[in-house]
């Protein structure tokens, strides 16, 4: 495939599917195609990426080889599952340039998603709901819609689902109650993900494979497959692949989520992508108020007063002294 070779036909209408080493597979109703990107679309110096699953194109079919296309345009996305790219060498989260200046580029793991759901299993393992809630603010971040799957609801008794994930519905993320074991709430994610290109999100062990079985059998092992032929050797590689469903849609599995570092968000920025906390901070006796130790902060009041989850307050003050801390190495590294 080279820049010289003739298109044999118009453009069609495509969806990527998979985006690996510069070359895209591209699905259109005439069937799947692996495409390059035609060199000029490529002259802009972009700090995200120019294609990536999930994007919508255009793309000429070349007349020398079957199956084989150059994708000629690309439309723009409504949003994307993004996170800040991991640097070369595996080192840290950031780097600069030369110049001293912050060197900052964002790697897209899903573009266009219509949703986010974040898989977590009940019980064998623990939920971990401070990665839930830090999955959430990526989710916020990127305008995606996030639903919550609370797997292995077998292993727990109600009131302790209830428990772990009761606070989340009342803040405006809907959680699915699901067992792979009993069938519980399948048929319920299942017209979740049905006719929607939805990200599936989940530490291992959570049971999403099992899941995805049940609900279309083989999906789950297929999902498995491409997972880790992803995250063999390096895991800061991600190379995404969208699944087709049954009853319509797509759905991809996303292992490099999980080391989520966000791009291009500030620490005074962090409190507005907490739809518990960001009404109250109207409230705070001071505009620049961290909620960590101000007098007449309405946050701390409102976590005292149990009107704000703990367990999500604590979420917020980790994540605030994360990126405070690389805002700090920020402002020293350009001095």
């Amino acid at each position: 495939m080279t820049e010289n070779q003739e298109p044999i036909s118009d453009l069609l209408d495509g969806l990527v599917t998979k985006a690996q080493s510069g070359f895209f597979t591209v699905h259109t109703s005439d069937g799947d195609f692996v495409c390059q990107v035609r060199g000029r679309l490529k002259q802009e110096r972009l700090d995200t990426d120019l294609v990536a699953a999930g994007d919508r194109v255009r793309i000429s079919l070349i007349e020398e080889e079957e199956g084989v296309g150059m994708i000629e345009e690309i439309a723009e996305r409504t949003r994307a599952l993004a996170r800040l790219a991991p640097p070369p060498h595996g080192r840290g989260s950031r780097r600069w340039d030369r110049s001293g200046y912050l060197s900052e580029r964002e790697q897209v793991i899903v573009a266009n998603p219509d949703q986010a759901i974040f898989v977590l299993s009940c019980a064998e393992p623990p939920p971990r709901l401070r990665l839930l809630d830090r999955l959430l603010v990526g989710a916020e971040l990127q305008r995606i819609p996030a639903i919550i799957c609370a797997n292995k609801i077998d292993l727990v008794s109600r009131e302790e689902t209830d428990d772990l994930f009761g606070i989340y519905p009342t803040i405006g993320y809907p959680v699915l109650y699901t067992s792979a074991v009993t069938g519980a709430g399948v048929d319920d994610l299942r017209d979740v993900l049905r006719g929607r290109v939805s990200a599936l999100i989940g530490p291992s062990g959570v049971g999403k494979t099992s899941l995805l079985n049940h609900m279309q059998p083989g999906l789950g092992l297929r999902v498995q497959e491409v997972s880790q032929a992803t995250t063999k050797g390096r895991h800061t590689t991600v190379v995404p692949q969208l699944i087709p469903l049954d009853v319509g849609g797509w759905v991809a599995d996303t292992p490099g989520i999980r080391t989520l570092a966000f791009f291009d968000v500030d620490p005074e920025e962090l409190d507005a992508y907490f739809p518990d906390i960001a009404p109250l901070v109207a409230g705070c006796r001071f505009s620049d108020c961290t909620h960590a130790v101000e007098p007449g902060c309405a946050v701390m009041e409102a976590v005292e007063l149990g009107k704000v989850s703990e367990h999500r307050y604590e979420s917020y003050v980790r994540l605030r002294e994360e990126h405070q801390k690389l805002a700090d190495m920020y402002w020293w590294g350009i001095q």
